[in-house]
């Protein structure tokens, strides 16, 4: 943030697929030891969920939330045994409320900035969804990578810091594979203004743990317009999160869902040519795969903050008083850590 502290931005809800989510923020002064108590960011009827944060140059701070209209038909989509029954029961009355409903209207992307360094957020109004948020561009203008509703595309919305004003600039069409799907991008721009996307692979059907969940790759030479071929990293993981390094590098954090569980990082020279062999490893104690969505900062003290959802142990924390032995969703999780 412009006056010298962190913000992380999360979704707090009872279950993942709850009929109601919360997005909240909290800030930190010491490069991640300590933490503020929570601040609303938003908090709709619906299921504000996924949310992304923007940094401009000025100071001012975009949070990206997609907000999810649940209703008895996907309910009933769900696989059997995703939840107890009667937590599906209980969630199917909820949508079933006249205020839910008539929210529907509520649905998907929307924007909201602070100007006051994440103490209060304005809601600007519908803009392109984005799990971690966009780039301010060399050229002074905001570059977002966004996948809900782009019927299996990424789509690219550009807007003028000015205005806030959103276009769909182009649209990244991933290779048609009949085992895969792509979303979840993230974008980075080099030093010498390439634009790297990269974007996550999943399993048709559906698998977590699939050989072939590797990261993929495109890039940008005209800031966003037109974009080259897709192709794969080799990096096997998920959603990425790419962050230029002050010596010019680029790194990538992503979750890794398959034994031992945990967090990974590997840094390129470009961003575009990776090499697994060179994976470091952060974490790799996570009890089950329910982890991921890393997002890393660079400390001033030129060590790397990484920031993600994992579950806890078994066991109840120590820190927990009383400690709760029934205790089994994810924590908002940092790791300070050195490139060697």
């Amino acid at each position: 943030m412009g006056d010298g502290g962190i913000i992380v931005t999360y979704c707090r809800s009872d279950e993942h697929m709850g009929p109601s989510g919360t997005v909240l923020a909290v800030r930190s002064y010491d490069e991640g030891l300590t933490w503020s108590s929570p601040i609303v960011v938003r908090d709709s009827v619906l299921d504000d969920r996924e949310n992304g944060l923007t940094a401009l140059a000025d100071g001012r701070l975009l949070v990206h939330v997609w907000s999810t209209h649940h209703t008895c038909e996907s309910y009933d989509r769900m696989a059997d045994f995703s939840y107890e029954p009667a937590v599906v029961e209980k969630w199917m009355l909820e949508v079933q409320a006249k205020e839910y409903l008539a929210a529907a209207g509520q649905k998907g992307g929307w924007i909201l900035m602070s100007a006051d360094h994440g103490l209060t957020w304005e809601l600007q109004g519908p803009g392109p969804d984005s799990i971690h948020g966009g780039i301010q561009l060399a050229s002074g203008d905001v570059l977002v990578a966004s996948y809900r509703g782009e019927n299996g595309n990424i789509g690219l919305f550009r807007a003028s810091p000015d205005d806030l004003v959103w276009e769909r600039l182009s649209v990244f069409t991933p290779p048609e594979l009949p085992d895969r799907r792509f979303g979840e991008p993230h974008i980075v721009q080099l030093p010498s203004g390439r634009v790297v996307l990269m974007l996550r692979s999943t399993a048709i059907p559906y698998d977590d743990q699939s050989s072939g969940n590797h990261l993929w790759v495109a890039w940008s030479d005209d800031e966003g317009r037109t974009w080259s071929e897709g192709c794969s990293t080799g990096l096997w993981g998920y959603p990425p999160h790419l962050l230029p390094l002050s010596d010019g590098r680029i790194l990538s954090t992503y979750g890794c869902r398959r034994k031992p569980y945990g967090e990974r990082a590997c840094i390129s020279s470009d961003g575009i040519n990776w090499d697994p062999a060179h994976e470091v490893v952060l974490r790799d104690d996570a009890d089950s795969l329910d982890l991921g969505y890393p997002a890393s900062i660079e400390l001033e003290s030129g060590r790397i903050l990484t920031v993600y959802y994992q579950s806890p142990h078994c066991s109840p924390p120590a820190e927990m008083h009383p400690p709760d032995p029934l205790r089994h969703k994810p924590d908002i999780v940092g790791t300070i850590w050195e490139i060697s």
